[in-house]
């Protein structure tokens, strides 16, 4: 049995990244850990020339990770979300699986599941859901490939003007849409996974969740 963890993080070592590997690492199986900031997969071209062949046209490495994909018995798929959505290069690397899904459904029945890291925390009723948004596209790609949705992991990440130089003096710094007005820089904590036990934990159980279908099989 052999499990794929994609990180859409484009961040080295990122809190993403690191959920991810723990996911992968509790499960006690075989796994391969892919980066997507070292591939080039653009997204679908919908031309729908993957029917007959279920292999894209689009000739980068988008055809190596649906291979992949393809060739594992589990998936778990982590990433961000600029702008309360899931990122472009998760997003375009499950376009990138379409080709997969003709007559034959590669990916069905297989279990997968989510990790996404998002900076809003949870219960600010103010701002978009952002956690649970990217969740969904990658919960929602799984049902409708028929593979099963075992859960999800929520890490809380940093917003970029943490570390821009401007996050205290520029009128859109995301430190005080999210935290108040009056927040300066310096008084919002560097959110990191490892200090998150209900996100470690769950990134733990996600793992055992998985291996433990898998086995049952």
């Amino acid at each position: 049995m052999k499990i794929l963890g994609v990180s859409g993080s484009p961040i080295e070592n990122s809190n993403t990244d690191r959920a991810l590997r723990l996911a992968l690492d509790s499960t006690g199986m075989e796994t391969e850990f892919i980066k997507l900031s070292d591939y080039e997969v653009a997204p679908c071209k919908a031309c729908l020339e993957c029917v007959k062949t279920n292999r894209c046209v689009i000739e980068d490495d988008g055809i190596v990770l649906a291979e992949k994909a393809r060739e594992a018995d589990a998936l778990i798929i982590a990433g961000f979300t600029p702008y309360s959505s899931l990122d472009a290069r998760t997003k375009a690397f499950i376009e990138r699986l379409y080709p997969l899904r003709h007559t034959h459904g590669y990916m069905a029945g297989k279990p997968g599941g989510a990790i996404i890291t998002c900076a809003i925390p949870p219960g600010n009723e103010m701002l978009p859901p952002a956690c649970e948004t990217g969740i969904n596209s990658i919960k929602y790609y799984m049902l409708e490939e028929g593979m099963e949705f075992v859960g999800a992991v929520r890490v809380l990440g940093n917003v970029p003007c943490i570390k821009c130089g401007q996050g205290d003096e520029c009128k859109m710094s995301a430190v005080k849409m999210i935290y108040g007005p009056d927040k300066m820089v310096s008084s919002v904590e560097i959110a990191t996974f490892e200090k998150q036990p209900e996100a470690v934990e769950a990134a733990i159980k996600l793992g055992k969740d998985i291996a433990e279908r898998l086995k049952s099989r």
